[in-house]
């Protein structure tokens, strides 16, 4: 499927009108139609806060998903990890560490991304967790690392750190 047919499928799956998808993302329907009926592209920005709004990968939104990767290839294997807001369960065949951010004193300084395909674009990533220091995401990613050689299903994330999302934070998980 393309872009716009994906669009237009996931809006109605939302139960979203064209001009409630509009009001998320701080367009107009006429964007959104547009969008819709394959006549244009929304910018890159944009492209990340649909994909965010609607819960889907970039890679999905964008038409990118082979067969191979929606049955969950058994040539790799996966663990089953809820994010930290609950808001997704990823099967991850790998996880990834950030660098470091440049954040305020009391905010988490890393990120753990689980990876559950991969394309064109490179990895489809969701952000797991949030974490204090590197000796804990380091943790947490030799347990989950363990789990994986056990054949266990799932992982629960065991050091990340309660958080709130806003401010810079916040866009991390666009991811």
């Amino acid at each position: 499927m393309t872009f716009s047919e994906n669009l237009r499928e996931l809006r109605k799956q939302r139960n979203l009108s064209q001009e409630e998808l509009a009001a998320m993302l701080d367009v107009s329907r006429q964007a959104v139609s547009k969008w819709e009926l394959d006549e244009g592209y929304p910018e890159v920005e944009k492209l990340l806060l649909i994909a965010n709004k609607l819960n889907v990968s970039l890679d999905y939104l964008m038409g990118n998903t082979t067969a191979k990767e929606n049955n969950h290839s058994t040539d790799k294997t996966r663990i089953l990890i809820k994010s930290f807001n609950s808001k997704s369960i990823v099967s991850c065949y790998k996880v990834i560490s950030s660098g470091r951010f440049r954040t305020k004193k009391d905010q988490p300084k890393y990120a753990l991304f689980g990876v559950d395909g991969s394309s064109f674009w490179g990895d489809n990533t969701t952000v797991l967790g949030w974490y204090q220091d590197e000796e804990s995401i380091q943790k947490e990613i030799n347990d989950i690392l363990i789990a994986m050689q056990n054949h266990e299903s799932s992982y629960e994330l065991k050091y990340a750190v309660d958080f709130k999302e806003n401010g810079l934070l916040s866009l991390f998980k666009l991811q």
